[in-house]
């Protein structure tokens, strides 16, 4: 069996990388990042969770979700999808619609690149747009490594 190295994550001034291997095809791990299949892994009853996801995922399309808090807070966000090359490639605007102590109410932009590997798929975030909010791009990169561990965790799962 192959063993995963834990996902990485790193923040300059404007632009959060984060990656991760994944026991997974592109194609399956599109689908967990776009679709309802968001809210059976993205997050942890410690944490958050996501509900209420909605999604029409073409070039123009909105997406929208509930961040569901640990302390029972609900906590929108949403965006448009920019670019769609399946299953490569998926860029979408994002902003929360509450002020977020971080970051306020201030769209940013998230890439999701895939590269095929042996044994699944190698997933790249390039979430950028954090220029003016360096406390919110250090925390995105801490967010941005514990959700590719929950979905390493979730493919790890469904893989067994």
């Amino acid at each position: 069996m192959l063993q995963w190295s834990s996902p990485q994550a790193m923040a300059n001034a404007d632009t959060v990388m984060a990656s991760a291997d994944l026991p997974a095809s592109p194609g399956k791990v599109i689908a967990a990042l776009i679709t309802e299949e968001v809210e059976r892994w993205w997050g942890s009853s410690e944490t958050y969770r996501m509900t209420g996801w909605s999604a029409d995922p073409r070039v123009g399309g909105s997406w929208s979700v509930t961040v569901r808090t640990a302390d029972g807070r609900h906590l929108p966000a949403s965006g448009n999808f920019l670019e769609i090359e399946m299953p490569r490639r998926i860029v979408q605007t994002r902003r929360y619609d509450w002020d977020h102590p971080a970051l306020g109410r201030h769209e940013t932009t998230l890439a999701y690149l895939l590269e095929p590997i042996a044994g699944g798929t190698r997933l790249i975030v390039c979430h950028g747009g954090f220029a003016g909010f360096p406390d919110a791009a250090a925390e995105h990169a801490d967010g941005w490594a514990r959700v590719l561990g929950w979905l390493q965790g979730h493919f790890a799962k469904e893989s067994k």
